[in-house]
């Protein structure tokens, strides 16, 4: 099984391929506003280094969201097109659980998150088996700490935005927030396609992306359409 995984979520373009449960090419670079440009080409280098060609590709796997809007959008139509083109299964993982995979079997609970300005995050509460304990969600930060203290148990922090956070995630949790060292703070891609391997494949067709919110121009629409018909 040849499994090419994707994930652009965040600034991070990530991109993998696994081969019978062995990671056998891995990448990632930060590509700030250029995942539309840089993904594709990076595909088509990360094959050709790995000489492995499209049509040996048995499955893809995806980072869903939540995170950047347009990061998400690019990663999932790119990785439905070229499921739906050479007819093999495409799976969605939720980007926080990808991120997860960095601190899996450590033990301990594992908190991964993205800024989602305004100081809201994206983020959930994994088991050191990523299966979810609280679900993805979208909230103020404050309000997220104050729902953690009650978990009684050391908790993992991974985001690629944690320097901005640290510092308050520290003050409200103190011993019970772990940190880990500053290159697991974004998604593997490799562990992304190990992680998917056994995973059912979605329906291209109805894989959308999970973005935990509106979008900003979606949201102000439906406000100004619900304004006028109270008018």
């Amino acid at each position: 099984m040849t499994i090419l995984a994707i994930d652009t979520s965040s600034e991070t373009l990530a991109i993998a391929l696994s081969q019978d449960g062995k990671i056998i090419a891995d990448y990632s670079t930060s590509s700030k506003n250029k995942h539309s440009k840089r993904l594709m080409p990076a595909i088509v280098q990360l094959l050709e280094d790995a000489q492995v060609k499209p049509q040996d590709l048995t499955k893809i796997v995806v980072g869903k969201g939540p995170g950047s809007y347009t990061g998400i959008r690019i990663g999932l139509s790119t990785a439905k097109t070229m499921a739906w083109s050479l007819n093999i299964p495409v799976v969605g993982v939720s980007s926080l659980a990808a991120l997860s995979l960095q601190a899996r079997d450590r033990g301990a609970l594992i908190c991964p998150f993205f800024d989602a300005r305004r100081d809201l995050v994206y983020t959930g509460l994994y088991n050191e088996h990523i299966e979810p304990v609280i679900q993805d969600q979208n909230c103020l930060m404050t309000d997220w700490l104050e729902q953690l203290k009650k978990v009684e148990q050391p908790i993992i922090f991974l985001s690629p935005d944690l320097g901005a956070f640290q510092s308050m995630i520290t003050k409200e949790l103190k011993d019970q927030a772990v940190f880990l060292p500053e290159g697991l703070n974004t998604v593997r891609a490799g562990l992304l396609a190990l992680f998917g391997a056994d995973l059912e494949g979605d329906n291209v067709h109805e894989l959308v992306p999970s973005y935990l919110r509106l979008v900003e121009a979606e949201a102000n629409w439906l406000a100004s359409q619900k304004e006028q018909s109270n008018e």
